[in-house]
């Protein structure tokens, strides 16, 4: 990042000198493009030859010292001779290139082109190696002038689709992503086979451009190609999600869960949660609770209760209660206790009522409003099962809350009246 920044601060600084030297350059790029050259005929002799060809058994062989020594020995040897001096710089950095020595290969094909004698095709197509070299060394914008170059002098059925794979690269690091795109797009548009890295590399300049929807029909094209990688599909439907088109969203991941790609607790709990924002609870909770049955999801408070809240609003009560019982399980408050202890009263299941509203204030952590609607409930519950004496004293204890204060006051006349009732 320093570097990038320095750069920066450099273009401001001196921005008219720049822009100056930079229409020069381009001048000059475009002067040298359009210029023929003027090399005349050569050619070595036949002893120049066969030590040359003793030099290719060597690399054939990897014998890569020994044919660099002879190359040296005959460069020594070459005196003022361009032409043979630019054939052996060049067969120099095909060692070097060999042995993977980078920073040596490329002083030697800048020194082959240097010599200018080598007949066309050879000279232009060391500017894609030397391309190739200073892209590796991190000079992106002198890469792309020799790759410039090298375009504007190969025929048109010498460029394959490395090429523009290679401008692409280029382009990327320079971050200007609009080209980096029309690159990729000519590499994919003429290989018979596209390379998934291609599309990498087309997606992740879409996403630095904002061009989601652009960024959207590119995975669909490598969900067809590639249909077992599930991170496609998880973009893709983050990204439907993104433009608002939540019902794609959902299909895409729909669709990768029936495929048998989700394996992850992340996926599991964004399709639930995709089902739920969509208003299909019953599958929100079917996907959730069998990711924690398999032991993908981990079975936290959280993802119990989330299963619970699903079946409840799917109008699942047993289901629910069962998930609230085991979010209760795995919860250090008595929150979850208190929702479970809500349904059961509403269902007049007043021995499970009792227990679950027994944990809850057991438990606490309630919020004092809370507190109260525990007792008043707990109270309720004791006298529908006939156990007045408690009622009474839960009740109690909810009058003491502001919130349940009343309530408690009828429901203690309602028991005085009961008692009378039973009295007489």
């Amino acid at each position: 990042m320093s570097r990038v920044l320095n750069h920066v601060i450099t273009v401001v600084a001196l921005s008219i000198s720049l822009l100056a030297s930079t229409s020069a350059t381009v001048f000059a790029q475009a002067s040298e493009c359009n210029t023929k050259r003027q090399v005349g005929t050569n050619a070595l002799d036949e002893f120049t030859w066969k030590q040359l060809n003793r030099v290719y058994e060597y690399v054939s062989e990897e014998k890569y010292d020994e044919a660099f020594e002879q190359l040296q020995r005959m460069m020594a040897r070459a005196g003022k001779q361009r032409y043979l001096r630019a054939v052996l710089s060049q067969a120099l950095a095909q060692v070097e290139w060999s042995r993977e020595n980078y920073a040596q290969a490329l002083k030697f094909f800048e020194a082959a082109v240097e010599f200018d004698a080598l007949p066309d095709q050879t000279h232009f197509s060391l500017m894609y190696q030397i391309s190739q070299l200073y892209y590796m060394q991190e000079r992106y914008s002198e890469a792309l002038d020799k790759l410039e170059l090298w375009f504007c002098k190969s025929p048109a059925d010498k460029i394959t689709p490395a090429a523009y794979v290679l401008q692409a690269s280029i382009y990327v690091q320079l971050k200007n992503y609009a080209k980096t795109i029309k690159a990729i797009d000519t590499a994919i548009a003429m290989a018979e086979d596209p390379k998934e890295q291609w599309y990498l590399l087309k997606l992740a300049s879409h996403y630095e451009l904002d061009q989601y929807p652009q960024a959207a029909q590119t995975l669909e094209v490598m969900i067809a190609r590639w249909p077992q990688d599930k991170t496609y599909w998880i973009q893709l439907s983050q990204i439907y999600y993104k433009l608002k088109q939540e019902e794609k969203a959902l299909a895409v991941m729909a669709l990768a869960y029936r495929n048998g790609l989700l394996d992850k607790q992340a996926d599991l709990t964004y399709l639930s949660s995709l089902y739920s924002n969509s208003g299909v609870p019953f599958k929100a909770a079917l996907v959730l609770e069998k990711g924690i049955e398999d032991g993908i999801v981990e079975p936290t408070r959280n993802h119990w209760a989330a299963v619970a809240d699903s079946w409840y609003t799917a109008e699942e009560l047993d289901r629910a209660l069962v998930a609230y019982e085991n979010a209760g399980k795995a919860s250090e408050d008595g929150k979850i206790d208190l929702r479970r202890g809500y349904i059961l009263v509403d269902l007049e299941r007043w021995p499970d009522a009792l227990k679950a509203l027994d944990a809850a204030l057991s438990k606490g952590g309630l919020t004092e409003p809370k507190t109260g609607e525990a007792y008043l409930l707990r109270g309720m519950t004791q006298f529908n099962l006939g156990n007045f004496d408690s009622a009474s004293a839960d009740w109690g204890k909810a009058g003491r809350y502001d919130r349940t204060r009343d309530a408690a006051r009828q429901w203690m006349n309602h028991l005085r009246e009961e008692r009378r009732r039973k009295a007489s």
